[in-house]
């Protein structure tokens, strides 16, 4: 570093096959205070392959003016929306599919207050694979194995029976990650709370109130969880008549 107040430094990016990360050389202006490493976002989620996420307090890691974690929940953001922009709810409005994992990404930010980057990347991205022709592999190139496994715990296995799914999803309740399992009880909450508001098109109150009851089953497996989410959801089991 001379007196120009600037730095050596690499820009790293990813090559064309996203195997391997390259770089080049530049100059960039310094904060006296701090190192700034400039990584694109779409190899942020190689970090940890880098060997460099356990620096943070050394380094701060930046994309443009944006931090390391808006900028790995902004690319999820992103990409969630390329891939489920076809797609439409079930409800009268029909109103965006993106609607709901933004929502669960919400709940878990605004209501439980988790911070966990991994976390709120898995709620935007927890039904791409099971709803979109996205990869698991693809997953995990783009965000990492962290990442994948959460989003893997929460998809449903599409070439089972409708029913046979749904008491799968009980039945692995309680073996799921912390993580999973934070996304799930989000999941549920959002649903319960869009069928509260409306009922889906073709659906008749019986079949909302047996929701309502194989949620209640599938949160029971989730419990010691998260208490904000969990006694949101028992209001509204208590609501819809369900003990909990």
């Amino acid at each position: 570093m001379g007196n120009s107040g600037h730095i050596s430094c690499f820009l790293f990016y990813p090559n064309p096959s996203l195997s391997a990360s390259c770089f080049s050389r530049t100059t960039i202006p310094i904060n006296p205070n701090r190192i700034q490493v400039l990584i694109h976002p779409a190899v942020i989620s190689r970090l940890s392959d880098l060997k460099l996420q356990n620096r943070k307090s050394s380094f701060t890691f930046c994309c443009g003016n944006m931090s390391l974690e808006a900028a790995l929940i902004v690319e999820a953001a992103n990409f969630a929306a390329e891939k489920h922009k076809q797609q439409r709810r079930k409800d009268p409005e029909k109103t965006p599919y993106i609607n709901h994992p933004l929502g669960v990404a919400r709940i878990l930010s605004h209501e439980a207050e988790i911070t966990d980057t991994a976390v709120l990347q898995a709620a935007l991205l927890h039904d791409t694979v099971e709803d979109t022709n996205t990869t698991f592999a693809e997953i995990e190139l783009h965000f990492g194995q962290d990442v994948r496994n959460i989003v893997e715990e929460v998809t449903d296995d599409k070439t089972l029976p409708k029913m046979e799914r749904k008491k799968q999803q009980i039945a692995h309740a309680p073996h799921c990650s912390h993580k999973a399992k934070l996304v799930k009880l989000a999941d549920k909450l959002y649903n319960l709370r869009d069928l509260k508001r409306c009922t889906p098109e073709g659906w008749s109150e019986e079949r909302v109130q047996e929701y309502f009851q194989w949620a209640s089953e599938v949160v029971r497996g989730l419990r010691g969880t998260n208490s904000i989410l969990e006694a949101k959801l028992d209001h509204l089991f208590i609501d819809q008549g369900i003990a909990v």
